[in-house]
């Protein structure tokens, strides 16, 4: 019986991850196999800055998942974060000299327009549709109402295209091939968020490594992703600035460091050994790891819009390894005026598995199991006999030697494809057609064409 199951991957700052799990009817997921590279040393704030380790870590994540498996992989979704990813508001308007009935033509020649918006140096990624406005009126579904004034409101997730094309070369150098490719932040929140608080309004806080990810919801509506460029590494480097080195740091942060405080809690008697021979006071420690996380907190605040402040009856939903940090709940609520505080350690539906870390539930592998639940194509390829299973092992290694590097300046990130209504078909175009045609898809068209290249 052939096997079945979806193969996710997320490229952090911290830890590249690799998943891999059955989707089950019921909406749970059983994980059958988890395989993570420390990827500190060549992706930072989410940017790849080493393509050969990059593409090595790549390669080894999915040998290590195929040999637990003992089935191969033909193709993996991905997901992406970091410091490049934001979002932009677009509106396009159309106007018509007599009332004029909106067809699905004229609503998916809206969204080509928008897609065809130019950013320099960057592209958009995604697309979430807000509202349409129909004369004075806010439509969900535009068409069939008779109007002069057609307005489209759209949030663009862009990213750099230079992002891009290393991460292009990366997995067309390990040789495998990419599937589908998600913003991060929106799995995450597809992933964590209830239906509730995406439609009351809320913010959702992923705390990592280098970066911290804020996505807002209102009305069940993505309506801003930003990424802010600091995260627990921060805290961990201030505390390296005692003379540390950073593990050093980081063993200390997990030991004593709290999110707040209370002055009258605060032991001026008391201080924190950090070395051996060397201890440093407790209130001199609060203060490093209060002051960053108190900057962390306020860009965050910052990064609601205007016109939803107040607004987010859903609080601030947080999550990530940065929201482990004892009192981080009330470190927000202090800072942030919101009582509505929630800690998401694991997804919204049943997660079922025999591995340690996944059973852990605190948060850290949140997005790449968002990533796996958003995959829906089988990624499982032939089963894997014994010998074969060693021989993929010793071969690990040798990877990157067997293949060609290909030369980052031979990649161009394609245009978004314009696709022109014709006017002799009466039917209606799909969505699963919009889809196809959009810059996003035609992206990773790309990439999967460099790495599976089209017999002659």
């Amino acid at each position: 019986m052939a096997k079945d199951f979806v193969v996710a991957i997320e490229l952090g700052s911290s830890k590249m991850t690799g998943i891999a799990g059955k989707k089950n009817a019921d909406g749970s997921i059983n994980v059958l196999a988890l395989a993570q590279e420390d990827s500190s040393a060549f992706i930072r704030k989410g940017y790849v800055y080493n393509i050969d380790k990059t593409a090595s870590a790549i390669s080894s994540i999915v040998t290590n998942l195929s040999s637990q498996l003992k089935t191969q992989i033909k193709k993996v979704y991905v997901g992406i974060g970091g410091q490049s990813i934001r979002s932009y508001t677009n509106k396009i308007i159309r106007e018509f000299p007599m009332e004029t009935k909106i067809t699905q033509n004229m609503v998916f020649d809206l969204m080509d327009a928008n897609r065809a918006t130019r950013y320099p140096e960057q592209e958009i990624l995604d697309v979430v549709v807000q509202e349409y406005k129909v004369n004075n009126q806010m439509q969900i579904d535009p068409a069939g109402i008779e109007c002069t004034r057609l307005e489209g409101t759209f949030l663009n997730i862009i990213y750099r295209q230079a992002f891009y094309r290393n991460l292009a070369n990366c997995f067309a150098t390990a040789g495998v091939r990419v599937e589908d490719m998600f913003p991060a932040s929106v799995a995450l929140s597809e992933a964590v968020l209830t239906e509730s608080e995406r439609r009351s309004g809320c913010v959702l806080v992923d705390l990592g490594a280098d970066t911290t990810t804020v996505a807002v919801y209102f009305k069940n509506i993505l309506r801003h992703v930003a990424v802010i460029p600091l995260g627990s590494r921060n805290i961990t480097k201030d505390i390296a600035s005692l003379q540390l080195d950073e593990d050093e740091a980081e063993a200390i942060k997990l030991k004593y460091a709290v999110a707040y405080t209370d002055n009258s809690d605060i032991d001026l008697d008391l201080n924190y050994s950090i070395a051996p021979d060397r201890s440093i006071e407790s209130q001199r420690f609060i203060e490093i790891v209060e002051s960053r996380l108190e900057e962390i907190i306020e860009n965050v605040k910052s990064q609601i819009p205007q016109e939803y402040e107040g607004r987010l009856m859903g609080g601030f939903i947080l999550t990530g390894g940065g929201a482990n940090m004892r009192k981080i709940e009330i470190a927000f609520e202090k800072i942030t005026h919101s009582t509505k505080i929630r800690i998401a350690k694991t997804i919204c539906c049943p997660i079922f598995s025999k591995i340690d870390k996944i059973n852990a539930k605190d948060g850290t592998l949140n997005t790449v199991i968002g990533i796996l639940a958003k995959g829906n194509e089988n990624c499982a390829g032939d089963e894997i006999v014994l010998g074969d299973l060693f021989q993929n092992s010793a071969m690990t290694n040798d990877v990157l030697e067997e293949k060609e590097p290909v030369e980052p300046e031979k990649f161009v990130v394609p245009e978004p494809e314009i696709v022109e209504d014709d006017e002799e078909q009466d039917e209606k175009p799909s969505k699963e057609k919009q889809k196809k045609n959009s810059g996003f898809n035609n992206l990773w068209k790309f990439i999967k064409d460099m790495v599976e290249p089209e017999e002659e």
